[in-house]
């Protein structure tokens, strides 16, 4: 069949995609995305970021900056609606791109939370950096990134609420665009390319806490048991059953800081025999007490 070329189609972002496995996680994850500044600058300017232990990114509202950073094998040119996002804090410099005095640009940075006491596995999967282009992205970005600059310029009420609640819906564009585009793929995204693994990693992460076992994975895979593990193992740097416990330690912090949640209630939900059981393993993962969790002194500690 004959297909006529059209140099138009050709030219359309791709739609950003979402794996059943990555929309799961998204749903349970414990990340919380706030935006900490609205910035504007004029001529020539610079902005020199620290590491810090939360993820970061900014969002280029209006004109154009370069981002320098040791993470970095060179300069990255940013324009307007691009996102540059760095996920674990590294440390990064920000600067004019033009020596037009009369030259403005503007920002949206904020800040990403994963939880701070197991190993998150986006937070793990994501590289040091990475950019999303205006001119490639999906029109669903590019619509949510206009939407926050109008929102910045509006002076409504409640902006900050908005800005956060849109914030969060750009980073999950954001990762599933990362997702779509980079070939260069490691732990969970290169588990989501394998079709038997990510399978498992769906069911794991919409249902933590079924009775799981290496060879109920194995078969939901449809794999041998030894074959499994080891392509478990070698797309997800750890052991499957690790991941499961990974995963519902990472889980169980979300549900402790719900108070209509008990202790028990949680240890039965996620799978465990007794509460005291779930409490050993709570503190062998995460290095503290479930009750930790809930004091206001852990709390703001994760903030």
């Amino acid at each position: 069949m004959y297909i006529e070329h059209n140099p138009a189609l050709l030219d359309r972002p791709r739609p950003v995609l979402i794996e059943p496995a990555l929309e799961a996680l998204l749903n349970q994850s414990m990340l919380r995305v706030d935006v900490v500044a609205e910035l504007h600058h004029c001529g020539s300017w610079f902005m020199d970021e620290p590491r810090l232990a939360c993820g970061l990114f900014h969002l280029v509202g209006a004109g154009e900056c370069l981002v320098e950073s040791p993470a970095l094998t060179e300069t990255l040119r940013l324009e307007a609606g691009d996102l540059v996002v760095l996920p674990h804090g590294d440390p990064h410099r920000l600067y004019s791109a033009s020596n037009d005095e009369a030259a403005s640009t503007s920002l949206i940075c904020g800040e990403l939370h994963f939880s701070s006491h197991t190993m998150h596995p986006l937070s793990h999967a994501l590289p040091t950096c990475f950019v999303v282009r205006a001119a490639q992205a999906d029109n669903v970005f590019r619509r949510l990134t206009a939407m926050m600059v109008d929102v910045v310029n509006s002076g409504l009420a409640g902006r900050q609420v908005l800005l956060n609640k849109l914030a969060d819906t750009l980073f999950t564009l954001a990762v599933c665009d990362y997702a779509n585009r980079n070939n260069d793929r490691r732990g969970l995204f290169a588990a989501l390319t394998d079709s038997r693994i990510c399978k498992v990693l769906q069911a794991v992460h919409e249902n933590p806490g079924h009775p799981w076992t290496m060879q109920s994975m194995a078969s939901l895979a449809c794999m041998s048991r030894s074959a499994f593990a080891e392509r478990f193992a070698q797309l997800m740097k750890m052991p499957p059953m690790q991941y499961v416990t990974q995963w519902r330690v990472s889980v169980a912090e979300r549900l402790l800081r719900d108070r209509q949640h008990s202790v028990a209630s949680i240890a039965d939900q996620l799978g465990y025999s007794s509460e005291a059981a779930f409490r050993r393993l709570f503190k062998r993962v995460s290095g503290i007490c479930p009750g930790r969790i809930r004091s206001k002194g852990e709390g703001l500690l994760l903030n």
